[in-house]
């Protein structure tokens, strides 16, 4: 690296590449930008893998099984292949491998703004300035919850929190709490607080129900073993829509146990459709339940069967159980459509309604008007400009940290080609 100074007098630092984000994805990337001798440096707002020490919940734990954990020569190897990391196992696994791979990163470092310049970009952070020819935008997808606009409507008696505000049960008041979102944070957060004793209302809106083993293996081994996490993003019918899908409603736990909305039912929680508007005071929701429960079966059915044709012909039928298939989920008989925040019911909503990017640095015209960065497999339409750790990125398997490692090793080559003048489509 080399600094200069700018025609206002700064001091700017040069730099081949500049990896913003040291989760997962940032410090893969470094990894395979130092296998290639790549000058770089990663800059991280606070701490390495600080989204999961700062923006999740106390108890919760990795969906994939242990010995799925890994990453670029770097893998899980603890007494409990078959368990979930907690949290904590979580930010000293992805520490432990900032440190094997000596990333060169830069804690305390908030990025302000990255603009495009004649040779790359210029990147204003809160301890300077960097210019680089080629960038990596590794800061996660969900930096924002997302909350709709009606919860301004919620009375103020009502506490409200994300996912993000929130840690554990406790930190609720007294009472009834409406869980808006049944994906996995909404499920599992649902069952935690029905746990501690409190009447819940879970409102349901799409989601992708799964069971947590099937046929004697856990079901994220399958969709490993079989392929439909290889599946590539330029394969995918709508990859839009497998971009936006709802994470799997799935819980890791020593039982293994299933978490879906037949098991929470039976728990005591309470099901109701989505919520749609807040209207005098009363939350309005959907109905046509056995609808939405109905699809969702239906695609967890076609998986399964996907799963079991894989068996047969690749010659593995023997060496898992039998096909099993799941009762459909129950829908409440006469579900609520409506519910008075005013009447002092329900105390606390906990919205679990998903996440969003933040690129409001981002000076560069490649977000969309949702917010959402335009990439074909990470590469984005501005020369140089690269992104890792989003959905669906170049494969299903995209999303977890053990598809991290195909990604960074295919942007960081497309990269390498770009400094060395090769054009790739």
């Amino acid at each position: 690296m080399s600094p200069s100074r700018s025609s206002e007098g700064r001091t700017i630092e040069r730099t081949t590449t500049v990896v913003i984000g040291a989760g997962h994805a940032g410090l893969a990337a470094s990894h395979f930008l130092s296998d290639r001798s790549i000058d770089h440096v990663v800059l991280e707002r606070g701490e390495v893998a600080n989204s999961w020490r700062r923006e999740r919940w106390d108890s919760l734990r990795l969906l994939t099984p242990n010995w799925q954990s890994r990453l670029p020569g770097y893998q899980y190897e603890g007494p409990d292949p078959d368990g979930y990391m907690s949290m904590p196992e979580v930010i000293d696994f992805i520490e432990g491998f900032a440190k094997v791979s000596a990333a060169p990163v830069r804690t305390a470092t908030n990025v302000t703004s990255v603009g495009r310049t004649d040779d790359g970009y210029r990147v204003t952070t809160s301890s300077g300035e960097l210019q680089c020819r080629t960038l990596v935008i590794a800061s996660g997808a969900c930096n924002r919850p997302t909350v709709p606009g009606f919860s301004a409507s919620v009375p103020d008696r009502v506490q409200q929190l994300t996912a993000f505000d929130y840690r554990e049960p406790d930190q609720l008041p007294e009472g009834d709490v409406l869980v808006v979102g049944a994906s996995a944070t909404g499920v599992q957060l649902a069952a935690e607080l029905r746990r501690s004793g409190r009447p819940v209302v879970l409102s349901v809106g799409e989601h992708v129900r799964l069971p947590r083993t099937y046929r004697g293996r856990d079901v994220l081994w399958w969709m490993d073993a079989s392929g439909v996490w290889d599946q590539r993003y330029d394969e995918v019918d709508d990859l839009v829509r497998a971009r936006s899908l709802p994470a799997p409603q799935l819980v890791g736990t020593p039982q293994r146990m299933t978490l879906d909305l037949n098991a929470l039912a039976a728990m005591g929680v309470e099901l109701v459709g989505r919520w749609a508007a807040v209207r005098d005071g009363r939350a309005l929701f959907s109905g046509g339940l056995r609808n939405v429960f109905a699809l969702a079966d239906l695609k967890m059915r076609r998986l399964l069967d996907t799963f079991d044709a894989w068996a047969v012909t690749s010659g593995r039928d023997g060496e898992v159980g039998p096909p099993e298939r799941f009762a459909a989920t129950e829908a409440p008989t006469a579900p609520r459509l409506q519910l008075d925040l005013g009447s002092g019911e329900i105390r606390s909503v906990l919205w679990a309604t998903g996440f969003r990017p933040d690129y409001s640095w981002l000076d560069v015209p490649v977000v969309d008007e949702k917010g959402r960065l335009r990439h074909e497999g990470g590469v984005l339409p501005s020369p140089g400009l690269y992104a890792l750790g989003l959905p669906v990125l170049r494969r299903r398997r995209s999303t977890f940290i053990s598809g991290i490692e195909v990604d960074a090793r295919e942007v960081t080559g497309h990269l390498a080609d770009h400094l060395a003048g090769r054009h790739r489509g």
